[in-house]
Formats: structure tokens, C-alpha cells, sequence
């Protein structure tokens, strides 16, 4: 059996007792706030015990502590696939732009998405792709990277989105933990997927996406395929059926398989698209698409979401500023979704004053929390109908909290979205908290992931026996049922909403010959939200720190670098069982 199937076992099986997070898994929806909005969120905490009687907008049920949504829950049936519910209505959507290359200008209708698909599953068919199996996809943002998505889904297989801008090395680590047999990606990275298929015998060919490549077949021979070999019938146990396979990294060793069925992935997608939420009028709105669909947020909020709804995407393969406001201004894109770090361009760079935003309409933050002070500069500038936040995991399909389009709450990140449970519990005792009390986020429901693959001791170190889904961040809610988010137990830096492991970046350091011991941790910074700095016990004298920073940058993703700089100490502070005290490093940062 395919370690990917999972089929009898449950990581809710037996119970551990959840009281020492920092090992917690990974978690997409939060950042370390800067010293400002610390302020302002200590603030908000002084007035938020006020008016506690009031009626309350967000229900309790019976168990005291556990909070659901305001709404009422939705259907799930729990029988389609992911692949059949985002392309239900792509006939009815017919010619309709599906999606569109903002730098190349090429499109693809539903019509001939849905075409393409069929063709690629049957093309993967003819290669010996089977139910279960992994195709990996290694590349920025392209309107062909929903063919492959949807085709490899579409026949059963498992997709598993890597970080186009990884090494070989975090590359390699990824196929063969999810044992790819395929990967697709695009000229410009093909060298690092060629360097990393050496070292993975269990992948079989490259698809280069474009341009032709030595060593790698083209994608577009794939959708030459006459579509005849589309099996006619895949028997999909949605609920237990892997669909997607993101990696998110963890505190402690290297990224994580986080396994989510298809059911989870529909099930968000269900519980988002709702009134005030995430439903989009696919006759007035459209989309740009800078998030990566590698990232959960983009994969699920963005291009899963948007073509469910026959909502137009414009696609652009990273964030470039004058491409960015050309792209919206030039396509009239008036629903934006968004990381802290473009919320932050868009409310201070001159250049914005160049182009005519003025049909956004909505603006959308997530994947790390907005502090108040950006909030209000944003929509002090750009002046949208709606401006809000959004609190979801990888973990959790993502999507747990949701901003409502017609409320402004600065600071929040939503409310409980419909089919899901919340508590919110102290970090020691686990006992349940009230209104205004600080203490853990844990979710319960239908989007909470089947586990990490292969590594049931992670699983349960975050999933317990109840099924409530330990997120590691600290926050609580407030008699109107909005969510804030102000710290995190876990140790993850969030550079510009992606993942930093401290534990990845310390195995790197340690190999160098000058360092004897090293701590790293994430320092707040206005634009990328959180940069990583390196505590270092030396070795030898003579190494410096521009030595240290080139050796990393060498070795590791450019998000990964020591942009928070290097601090010699003469030993690196442990608990007496050996746990590096990164609070105390963090503590000495700010002095």
C-alpha cells in the first residue's frame, strides 16, 4: 500500500496531553507582530472585556468553550472529488476567460481548461500514472499550472506543490519524502529540478512548461494527448483519498507532508464560498494572482476558489511592483488577496500613485496578521468598499476565520467560518478560556488535515484525541465573534508570509567550520513581517559575519537568508534539558 493512502489510520487514536507547543507543527496564519501593532492589539485588549453582556453574534454550543459560526453550518456531502467540484460548471462558464497570463497576455476559456485537463490526465494515464500517485509541481504562477494541478487530481493522483524558488537540495528532500514520479515546472528553474531528479531515483521524468530544455520533455506534447485514455471511472474515497500534498516546515527538522484529502480541500471551499465571505459574482469580478499556488492560501483562496466560480484570474509569476499595478489597473482586477508585505507597498510606495486602482473593491489579507496602524494607512489610501483579514492554516485546508466583506474590524482576523469549532485554551492547564482571555487557538472540522504524512508522532503532537487541531498561536475573541491573533507559541519565522524553520537554518549553520553552537529566531521587521537573525557561538575567531550570511545564502531559499543579520555571543542560553531559550534571545534583541 502507498504510504499516501492512510486508509486505517487515524492520527486521533490515542491522546498526548498538549502542553509544550514549541514542537507543534507548522501553521500558515501567523506572524510575530512588530512592537507597534503589539501596542495596538494590547490596546484593543484593554477595551475588549467591555459590554460583555451584550447579545453575542457567534454561537456556543452546549460544552462550554467551544465557539461555531454565527452561521449555520452548510452542506458537505463528503462525495466529490476536487478536481469534480472546482470544474462542476465549467460548461455553463464556456468561453468565458478562465484564466490569463498578465505578462504574456495568453488565456485559456473553461471550455478548453476543461479540455486540457482531460487531456493531461489521459496523457498522465498513458505514461503509467496510477490513483495515488504524486506529480510535483515546481513553478511560479502560470495559467498552465491549473491544467496540471486539475489533470493529475482529475485521475486520482496526488499533487505536491514545492517553492520554485528552493535549491536542489530542499527540492530533492521534498520528492522523495512524497515519492514523485513526475515533476512540472517551467526553463528558469529546470536546472535546480534536473540537479535534485539525480538524487531522487524515484522520479521518473520532467515536464518543462514553455521553452524546450536538455534532459526534459515539454508539457505542451502532454496536451497533445486525444483525452481517450481518461480512465472512465476513478473510485475515489473522498474523504479518506489523498488530493494534495503541501509541504509546510516545522520547528524542529525538515518540512512536513501535510496530507489533506480531497474532502478537506472541498469542504473549505464549501464553508468559504458564503455570503460576505469569499462568494465572488463571476460576471463583475476578477482576480490577480501574485499569491503563489504552491502556497495554500493561493492554492485554495485564489485559484481553486476563483475557478469554482467562474471568477477570472490573471496570473503573474512573482511580485514585481510596476507589474503588479499594471496588471490591476490594466485588467480592471477589483478583488485583491494579499500578504502583510504587498498591504504595506500598496499603502506607502509612491509608485502606486501611477496607477488607477480605483475599481478595488476588496482587499483581502492573510497568511500573516495586518496590524491596526497598516490597516487604516491602507484604507486611508487606496479607500476600497472592503478592506479585512483572513486566519487559516496549511494544516486547516486553510481557511478557519474569515473578515466579513460588509464589517471592518481592524485587527481581527474573522469570524469562526460555518461547519467549524473553536476553542480557545490556556497554555498550560488546556483548560477552555472566555471572551477577552488570551490563550491557544484550537479548530475542530471538516477541513483539519488527516495527519503529516508518515510521521504519526508529529500528528499527534498536534491532533488530539477529541480531533481538535492545536494551532500554536495565541490570540482570543470578542463579543462581537471576531478572532485576534497576538503572538505565537511556536518558533516558525514568517518572512513576507512564507515559512522559516530556526531548526533548518541551525543544521545549515552548524556546518560551518567556524561555528561551535547556534541559535537563530525571527526579529519583527515593517516589511517582511519577520526577518532571521543568527545567535553564534564561534569556533574559531577569525570568522566574520558577512562570511556566515554569504555561507547561508549559498545554501538555503533566498527567503531563508540571515536578512535580520549576525550576532556573536559567547554561549547560546538552553534550559536545563537542552531546549535553546528563544524568548531570552528574542528578549535581548529588543534592548
Amino acid at each position: 500500500m502507498h504510504p499516501l493512502l492512510l486508509r486505517h489510520w487515524r492520527p486521533a487514536t490515542f491522546y498526548v496531553r498538549r502542553l509544550q507547543v514549541s514542537a507543534f507543527c507548522t501553521s500558515t496564519g501567523s506572524s510575530r507582530p512588530s512592537v507597534s501593532c503589539l501596542e495596538k492589539f494590547l490596546h484593543a485588549s484593554e477595551v475588549r472585556h467591555v459590554a460583555t453582556t451584550r447579545s453575542r453574534s457567534f454561537s456556543s454550543v452546549k460544552n462550554p468553550g467551544i465557539l461555531k459560526s454565527r452561521f449555520p453550518d452548510g452542506n458537505i456531502p463528503g462525495n466529490e472529488t476536487l478536481t469534480q467540484y472546482v470544474t462542476q460548471h465549467f460548461d455553463d462558464y464556456g468561453n468565458d476567460v478562465a484564466i490569463i497570463n498578465g505578462v504574456t497576455g495568453e488565456s485559456y476559456t473553461y471550455l478548453q481548461l476543461k479540455d486540457l485537463i482531460r487531456r493531461f490526465g489521459s496523457a498522465l494515464t498513458r505514461l503509467g500514472f496510477k490513483q495515488h500517485d504524486v506529480l510535483a509541481v515546481f513553478s511560479p504562477n502560470v495559467p498552465e499550472y491549473a491544467i496540471a494541478f486539475f489533470g493529475a487530481t482529475s485521475v486520482g493522483g496526488v499533487v505536491t506543490t514545492a517553492n520554485p524558488t528552493y535549491t536542489a537540495d530542499e527540492l530533492a528532500h521534498q520528492l522523495r519524502h512524497s515519492n514523485a514520479h513526475y515533476v512540472i515546472t517551467v526553463p528558469e528553474v529546470a536546472e535546480t529540478v534536473k540537479a535534485a531528479k539525480y538524487k531522487c531515483p524515484n522520479v521518473k521524468e520532467i515536464f518543462v512548461i514553455g521553452s524546450d530544455v536538455p534532459e526534459c520533455r515539454s508539457f505542451s506534447e502532454l496536451l497533445e494527448d486525444d483525452g481517450l485514455a481518461f480512465p472512465a471511472d476513478v473510485p475515489v474515497n473522498v474523504t479518506e483519498d489523498v488530493a494534495v500534498l503541501p509541504y509546510s516546515s516545522g520547528t524542529t527538522g525538515l518540512p512536513k507532508g501535510v496530507v489533506l484529502t480531497n474532502n478537506n480541500i472541498v469542504a473549505n471551499l464549501r464553508q468559504i464560498i458564503h455570503k460576505g465571505m469569499l462568494e465572488f459574482n463571476r460576471h463583475e469580478d476578477s482576480l490577480i494572482a501574485q499569491l503563489p499556488f504552491f502556497h495554500i492560501y493561493g492554492m485554495v483562496a485564489v485559484l481553486s476558489c476563483c475557478l469554482r466560480q467562474g471568477v477570472k484570474i490573471v496570473t503573474i509569476p512573482r511580485f514585481e511592483p510596476e507589474l503588479y499595478l499594471r496588471v490591476i489597473q490594466d485588467y480592471k482586477v477589483n478583488r485583491v488577496m494579499m500578504v502583510p508585505p504587498i498591504a504595506l507597498f500598496l499603502s506607502k510606495h509612491p509608485l502606486v500613485d501611477q496607477y488607477d486602482l480605483s475599481h478595488v473593491k476588496d482587499l483581502m489579507c492573510a497568511a500573516a496578521p495586518m496590524g491596526i496602524n497598516l490597516t487604516m494607512a491602507l484604507r486611508d489610501r487606496l479607500n476600497p468598499q472592503s478592506l479585512r483579514q483572513g486566519y487559516g492554516l496549511t494544516e486547516t485546508s486553510p481557511v478557519t476565520h474569515l473578515c466579513m466583506e460588509d464589517e471592518f474590524a481592524p485587527g481581527a482576523v474573522g469570524v469562526i467560518i460555518p461547519n467549524t469549532e473553536i476553542k480557545v485554551i490556556h497554555t498550560e492547564t488546556g483548560v477552555a478560556l472566555g471572551e477577552g482571555e488570551d490563550g491557544e487557538i484550537c479548530v475542530r472540522g471538516p477541513q483539519v488535515m488527516k495527519g503529516y504524512l508518515n510521521n504519526p508522532e508529529a500528528t499527534a503532537g498536534c491532533i488530539d484525541a477529541e480531533g481538535w487541531f492545536h494551532t500554536g498561536d495565541i490570540g482570543h475573541y470578542d463579543d462581537k465573534g471576531y478572532f485576534y491573533i497576538v503572538d505565537r507559541l511556536k518558533e516558525l519565522i514568517k518572512y513576507k508570509g512564507l515559512q522559516v524553520a530556526p531548526a533548518d537554518l541551525e543544521a545549515v549553520l552548524l556546518g560551518h567550520p567556524g561555528v561551535q553552537d547556534v541559535a537563530v529566531i525571527g526579529l519583527p521587521d515593517d516589511e517582511a513581517g519577520e526577518v532571521p537573525k543568527a545567535f553564534i557561538v564561534k569556533k574559531t575567531d577569525d570568522v566574520t559575519e558577512q562570511e556566515i550570511v554569504d555561507y547561508v545564502a549559498g545554501k538555503v531559499a533566498p527567503f531563508k537568508k540571515l536578512r535580520g543579520g549576525v550576532e556573536f555571543v559567547k554561549e547560546i542560553p538552553k534550559s536545563a534539558s537542552g531546549k535553546i531559550l528563544r524568548r531570552t534571545l528574542r528578549d535581548k534583541s529588543r534592548i
